[in-house]
């Protein structure tokens, strides 16, 4: 990758967000290594959040360099890709609030994760080019496998990056669909349950129906009690929201799926702010809550919102 690398040291001092497209390990080092190291001689904070093994081939291959950057596994950071925003926004406050620049590495996407992660990250993507503020001083370099990569994740990459990197050069995306593709990720449908459902329709008088069902279920597969409890809080609040916000009726819904235990909150109201639930409210904040606490004690939280209503999915793996 003679030539990524030589592009390496270009001067940022506001945010770039670029996919790295490259084909197994070697590439994979090639082109994030050098990137490290420059950042890290140049004097700026720098964050790797990549998969084992990746994450270790990283720190060796950097050898002294390595103590002078923060590695964070990503399998932690991004189990619920809804967390990896406030994960970078936390290393932006920290280090580069003074208007000093940073470099990233996070890679949210590899071979393996579960189709609906996978929708998540691909939003997830998309809304880090409205949740940075252009001219926050990081350069985040997101590595994609081509090899071990479904082709169309490779195209998606493509519309939210503005920048694409291969073993060649750098490139515009000519595909990039900015904040219009987050709108159109965020208003999409979710693919319907393949089999049966119990539903439950629910008012302002239904709130300890609504959490027991979510109980009654969770019970049924063998979940740990702790994680009863926590899911059973989870649509609790999810359902206070809805009425609170969505016409003051909803409507619950829950599922099995291979591996997974899914509920379901639909209600008429609609939501204009695609990054809801992944800000972490103000602790004077009146409102704010119930998105971000389902986001951090649950495995995946699904919200869609457009002329048809809004929906918050919560899945949890068993």
């Amino acid at each position: 990758m003679t030539q990524t690398a030589g592009l390496q040291t270009a001067a940022h001092t506001g945010y770039r967000h670029e996919a790295f497209l490259c084909r197994g390990i070697d590439e994979f080092l090639a082109g994030t290594v050098p990137f490290i190291r420059d950042g890290v001689r140049a004097g700026e904070p720098v964050m790797v959040a990549v998969i084992e093994p990746r994450l270790e081939r990283i720190r060796s291959a950097l050898g002294a360099d390595a103590e002078r950057v923060l590695f964070v596994d990503m399998v932690e950071l991004g189990h619920n890709p809804a967390r990896i925003i406030p994960g970078w926004q936390e290393f932006v406050d920290e280090y580069a609030a003074d208007g000093r620049p940073v470099r990233g590495v996070g890679e949210p996407i590899w071979a393996g994760r579960r189709p609906a992660e996978l929708i998540e990250c691909q939003l997830h993507e998309a809304l880090l080019n409205v949740a940075v503020s252009p001219d926050t001083p990081l350069w985040l370099r997101c590595p994609y496998d081509v090899a071990a990569l479904d082709p169309s994740v490779v195209r998606e990459a493509h519309r939210s990056h503005p920048i694409t990197v291969d073993e060649r050069a750098y490139r515009g995306s000519t595909v990039y669909g900015g904040a219009n593709h987050v709108d159109e990720i965020f208003a999409d449908e979710l693919a319907e349950p393949s089999g049966y459902t119990e539903d439950l329709l629910f008012g302002p008088d239904d709130l300890a129906l609504t959490r027991s069902t979510v109980i009654r279920q969770a019970i049924g597969t063998g979940m740990c009690w702790r994680r009863v409890e926590e899911l059973g809080l989870t649509m609790h609040e999810l359902a206070t929201n809805s009425l609170r916000h969505g016409g003051g009726r909803g409507m619950l819904r829950v599922w099995r799926e291979p591996g997974a235990l899914v509920c379901e909150i639909r209600d008429a109201g609609q939501m204009g702010d695609p990054m809801v639930g992944r800000r972490k409210p103000a602790p004077s904040a009146e409102g704010g809550r119930g998105l971000w606490m389902a986001n951090q004690l649950c495995d995946l939280v699904q919200i869609r919102s457009g002329a048809r209503g809004t929906v918050v999915r919560v899945s949890t793996w068993l």
